[in-house]
């Protein structure tokens, strides 16, 4: 009898740990702010980050689906599509190929994309499926006469592979500053690393969307996430809303794993924002 109550148990955990694992969370965010167009009141971006390679159903219909049923109005992927790791391009691109056909996608690069060879096949690949690729480049996003900005800011490790956050930071600083500005009144950053926080404020970016942080891997009740990349223990931007001054970041948990195997107490996530003028 022990014996089953003991393999009862064991079965509990596995479905736990795979249900907490391949379980997509929508997490719902409203940003308000008097500088958002009146045209994009209720605009809506689905945010997704840190694919890493991971799997949601045949080719990734979970996802998509989770996707679609948030209608969005732009799709934003914040990095890490691939894994160094285990690259697989056509799983990277089962995602990019079916999301292009919900809504218009625009992607930044994450510090996966500059460790691994195969980044210019997924760049050319994503470009004629109909994404955009923003590498430390801007575009106008119009509805009816008005118009917000959306930046991207290509991952510091194409500059420095191991470079520390002090280098990191004074890259991001030289290549926002290149960024041709526009006349938009409200400015959202995608970047891929939200330790860099600092640097959004001092360029006066409005809303920055990040990820890196994994939610940091394995959640603790009261304590949060336990361990993320540039951070280290006990980060502070692991999950939700931070704000700056007056610069807002939204950090998505992600959806895949890299170097640790599993989440717990952490499931993958996409974000809904939507955009509102205060």
């Amino acid at each position: 009898m022990t014996f089953f109550i003991i393999l009862f148990i064991i079965a509990f955990l596995f479905y736990v740990l795979y249900k907490g694992n391949k379980s997509i969370q929508t997490t719902r965010v409203c940003i308000v702010s008097s500088k958002i167009p009146a045209s994009f009141e209720g605009f809506r971006i689905v945010q997704v980050s840190d694919l890493h390679n991971a799997e949601f159903g045949d080719r990734q219909m979970r996802l998509l689906r989770t996707i679609k049923e948030a209608s969005p109005d732009l799709i934003a992927v914040t990095g890490d599509l691939i894994d160094s790791r285990h690259t697989n391009i056509e799983k990277a691109m089962e995602f990019v190929s079916g999301a292009v056909k919900v809504a218009p996608v625009y992607y930044v690069t994450g510090n996966h994309e500059a460790r691994t060879d195969k980044f210019q096949n997924l760049k050319n690949r994503m470009e004629k499926a109909g994404a955009v690729i923003l590498r430390n480049s801007g575009i106008c996003i119009f509805r009816g006469n008005d118009s917000i900005e959306l930046l991207g800011l290509e991952d510091p490790a194409f500059a420095n592979l191991n470079g520390k956050n002090e280098e990191n930071a004074a890259r991001a600083e030289v290549e926002l500053k290149k960024i041709p500005k526009k006349n938009a009144t409200y400015t959202i950053l995608l970047s891929h690393r939200p330790e860099l926080i600092d640097v959004y404020r001092a360029n006066g970016i409005d809303l920055a969307l990040c990820g890196h942080a994994h939610g940091g891997q394995i959640r603790l009740p009261y304590i949060g996430g336990l361990f993320a990349p540039n951070q280290g223990f006990l980060p502070k931007y692991s999950e939700e809303i931070h704000k700056k001054g007056r610069t807002e970041m939204v950090v998505s948990r992600g959806l895949g794993n890299s170097l640790a195997p599993v989440r717990i107490h952490n499931r993958p996530e996409i974000v809904v924002i939507t955009l509102s003028k205060g």
